[in-house]
């Protein structure tokens, strides 16, 4: 993918509910641009991750896909590896 048609967006040491609208807020803007096709979360951050964020990345994901645009997640480790894994994300997004 080309790195002009992606966005990165990074949420805090804490990716839960309490995150929700920042994060919301990043990636409504991201997919609102007509020249990003990718929307790239970078979980370098994260510390802390609940179910709450796992509900916001599917969200994304579904806005995402009914625009044509790709969700990708990247540099998990520690508790967010974990979680992801168990919740079997690996299925459902492209892991870098």
């Amino acid at each position: 993918m080309n790195e002009a048609n992606t966005a990165v967006i990074r949420p805090g040491k804490r990716f839960d509910f309490q995150a929700y609208r920042a994060f919301r807020d990043a990636y409504e803007l991201e997919l609102a641009k007509s020249s990003v096709h990718c929307l790239v979360v970078d979980l370098q951050e994260v510390q802390y991750i609940d179910s709450a964020a796992l509900g916001i990345l599917l969200l994304l994901r579904d806005k995402a896909l009914a625009q044509n645009k790709m969700v990708e997640l990247c540099n998990l480790h520690g508790v967010a590896k974990d979680v992801l894994e168990i919740a079997n994300f690996h299925k459902l997004f492209k892991i870098n």
